[in-house]
């Protein structure tokens, strides 16, 4: 019983850690310093138009500035462990 019960704690660990995080927390984590005020440009939460511009060339391209940087905002935009889909989850959560 003591191996069944560790087992499923190792699950519910792994799966907490693996899980995907919404892109509130994401926002809340990482972005929140510099698109809650449009820091240096940085398109500010809720600007629809601002994040339009910014997505004209899809959601792929600006993952991959995401990724690299782009002026003031450094590489992986200050979340180091975001997964792709973390990034689109905050994206989407600033947007509207």
């Amino acid at each position: 019983m003591k191996k069944l019960v560790s087992l499923v704690l190792l699950s519910l660990v792994a799966f907490s850690v693996n899980a995907e995080r919404s892109g509130e927390e994401v926002y809340t984590k990482s972005c929140t310093f510099c698109h809650a005020a449009g820091v240096a440009g940085a398109p500010k939460i809720g600007d629809s138009a601002a994040w339009e511009a910014r997505l004209a060339g899809g959601l792929d391209a600006a993952i991959a500035t995401i990724k690299t940087g782009k002026g003031a905002m450094p590489a992986k935009g200050m979340c180091n462990d975001c997964s792709d889909a973390e990034y689109t989850n905050a994206i989407n959560y600033m947007k509207k």
